[in-house]
């Protein structure tokens, strides 16, 4: 891990970037892009977190009562107060960073938010730590339902460390869903020593493929994308630096379940059975599974497992077992507009 990476984004971070104002690209989400059910929680959180917050997406899935989350790189707490709100008090938000001048805000804030969202005790604390070593964090192995994250990852030097930590808290079943900067193509060299451009999320940014490799490496070799957009460089001493290179926001999602490196078709059939909060009558998984309420959808044994293993069980009826298989399974992306979209700005 390059100490000096980890330096400069404190520096950018704690003292250079004083608002989300400051920032010279479209990186950074605006409250319009956040589902609506969310947006309303958002009204909870206090205004001083909110004008630090450095997200480039809305990393907040659904079906979390109850749920332990961990936020990698919280910054000042806003999607972990979002969080608390939907975990509830019996549920628990660990945030953490490694940016004093970030968590100050985020603990100033604590006893606040506690009062407004009316818990008689805090299910939420923020802890100072690197994400690419949790256990100095006191983060134990199989401890987490969900971990989340917002446009961080892509600042940390050493990814792979930070993926290997994120599957070893998760419990089995447990679920990675984050949005953060990705690349069409490996980021030059000359381009990724730029204090600049690091600090706003491009020369850190992970190109696709090499995500994909570093996850079936750690035994997750179908991750899932939830919404994905072109990021426009609005800054002109940007664009001169790095325009050659198509950058996205994209909001992903992984599970710790047993799963095959393709989709392979068992005869699985998902039905939704629309007891998710919010989400009546249709719920989207990723950009090519959209299940209706009611409506029979054949799905891979993947899916099937993500259905099934994780938090969403309850919620589905998974018929099929893996006795018979069928060969390869079609999982082609379409183009998927729901009201439960948590598209990237």
């Amino acid at each position: 891990m390059s100490q000096q990476t980890l330096k400069d984004v404190q520096e950018y971070y704690g003292t250079i970037l004083q608002s989300n104002q400051d920032l010279k690209t479209s990186a950074c989400c605006t409250v319009e892009s956040m589902p609506e059910h969310l947006k309303f929680l958002l009204k909870n959180v206090n205004d001083s977190v909110q004008s630090k917050f450095y997200g480039c997406g809305s990393p907040i899935p659904s079906a979390l009562d109850g749920c332990s989350v961990l936020d990698l790189g919280c910054g000042t707490g806003r999607d972990a107060y979002v969080l608390s709100q939907l975990v509830g008090e019996n549920g628990s938000v660990i945030g953490v960073d490694m940016t004093d001048e970030q968590l100050s805000v985020a603990n100033q804030n604590l006893e606040w938010h506690m009062e407004k969202f009316g818990y008689k005790k805090p299910n939420t604390r923020f802890i100072k730590a690197y994400i690419e070593d949790l256990k100095h964090a006191e983060l134990e192995d199989n401890s987490v339902d969900l971990v989340i994250s917002n446009c961080v990852i892509n600042l940390s030097p050493d990814k792979e460390s930070v993926f290997s930590e994120i599957v070893r808290v998760l419990k089995p079943g447990g679920e990675l869903y984050f949005s953060d900067v990705f690349s069409g193509q490996r980021i030059p060299i000359a381009l990724r020593q730029d204090k600049v451009l690091y600090g706003e999320c491009l020369a850190g940014a992970l190109y696709t493929e090499d995500y994909r490799r570093i996850m079936a490496k750690l035994g997750l070799p179908d991750t899932r994308v939830v919404s994905k957009s072109l990021i426009t460089l609005d800054d002109p001493e940007v664009f001169k630096k790095a325009g050659m290179i198509d950058f996205y926001s994209m909001t992903m999602r992984a599970f710790k379940v047993e799963l095959e490196d393709i989709c392979e078709n068992y005869g699985h059939v998902a039905y939704y059975k629309g007891t998710i909060d919010q989400f009546p009558h249709s719920f989207i998984l990723d950009d090519h599974h959209q299940f209706k309420t009611g409506m029979p959808v054949p799905v891979c044994g993947n899916t099937a497992n993500m259905l099934q293993q994780s938090r969403f069980s309850r919620h589905f009826k998974i018929e099929g077992d893996f006795t018979t298989h069928y060969g390869p399974f079609d999982c082609a992306p379409e183009q998927i507009s729901n009201e439960n979209s948590v598209a990237c700005c």
